[in-house]
């Protein structure tokens, strides 16, 4: 696993849902907070995004937004202020039919969008993803893979073909790894996206995350990537925050928990999987990670509704 398919997935709960919307003339609906990551992608014509404390954001045809902190936003036809979207009508009072649909208006181009939701798990976000500003716009035409996945989900939309069950939920996951990879690769200097475009703290977290279980050390670390232990240390501190066996360390317990959580492993299976040599171990550092121990995590997390 590389860096930012193990950051996904270990936040990754269930399946993203969505709902093709369809809208024209004036209209303005809002998206309360949600404890996930929010998309929207406009499949035709052009709209406005106002997230809660930002600025309008324009939308044209092609472009996906990702708001990767589920803040809560409105959608409009125009730009729209904070006074307007106080207005906003709930999306989903036009999804169930509670208010009818705005009627086209000529000169006023109809809008499609394809607006979803990721469950994320909160407690354990990478920092790869908690950087991410709260709203990501990608603009259709400068990311030929993002704009490859959503012909194709476009497709699927239209034809509902044998398999779209399955090609569906594929294709939305694709989406948010495109949307990820092109924020990571857009962020500014000094984020992650530069720990990533080391090659010396590139190829220790290559490493850690490869075998996570393996008995890594500072040393063998920085013989990996190529450096002596020094360098490593000098290099790979400031970029990812933390230094290189501490990182290591909570992506273990970070690995753990999501064991706990997806899986009915037991606990000596989980401690050996993760690179710690007893149950206790693996315990004992749990409890100072999360504050509780495995066991109640995995019992408060099942109880947790989805």
């Amino acid at each position: 696993m590389d860096v930012v398919s193990d950051a996904i997935s270990a936040v990754r709960l269930g399946r993203a849902s969505s709902d093709r919307v369809r809208t024209a003339g004036t209209w303005c609906v809002r998206l309360d907070p949600y404890e996930g990551a929010g998309f929207h992608v406009v499949l035709a014509g052009d709209c406005w995004l106002l997230a809660d404390g930002g600025e309008p954001v324009p939308l044209a045809t092609g472009d996906a937004v990702l708001l990767p902190h589920g803040a809560g936003h409105v959608l409009a036809d125009s730009p729209v202020d904070a006074a307007v979207a106080a207005r906003a009508r709930p999306l989903e009072h036009y999804l169930d039919g509670r208010a009818a649909a705005p009627a086209p208006q000529p000169g006023r181009p109809a809008v499609e969008m394809l607006c979803g939701k990721y469950r994320l798990d909160r407690s354990r976000v990478h920092p790869l993803l908690a950087e991410l500003p709260g709203v990501v716009r990608l603009q259709g035409g400068s990311h030929g893979e993002l704009q490859s996945a959503i012909a194709l989900l476009g497709g699927e939309l239209d034809a509902r073909r044998p398999g779209s069950s399955i090609a569906l939920p594929s294709l939305l996951d694709l989406l948010l790894v495109y949307m990820v990879r092109a924020s990571v690769a857009g962020a500014a200097p000094g984020s992650w996206s530069a720990a990533l475009g080391d090659p010396v703290t590139a190829a220790a977290l290559q490493a850690m995350h490869a075998d996570p279980a393996a008995p890594w050390s500072a040393d063998r670390l920085a013989a990996e990537a190529g450096v002596s232990r020094p360098t490593l240390v000098r290099r790979f501190t400031p970029l990812v925050g933390r230094p290189p066996m501490a990182y290591l360390t909570w992506w273990r317990l970070t690995l753990a928990a999501t064991r706990l959580r997806d899986t009915q492993d037991s606990l000596a299976a989980i401690a050996a999987g993760v690179g710690y040599g007893s149950p206790y171990a693996l315990s004992h550092a749990f409890v100072r990670e999360f504050g509780t121990t495995p066991g109640r995590y995995r019992t408060e997390i099942t109880r947790t509704p989805g």
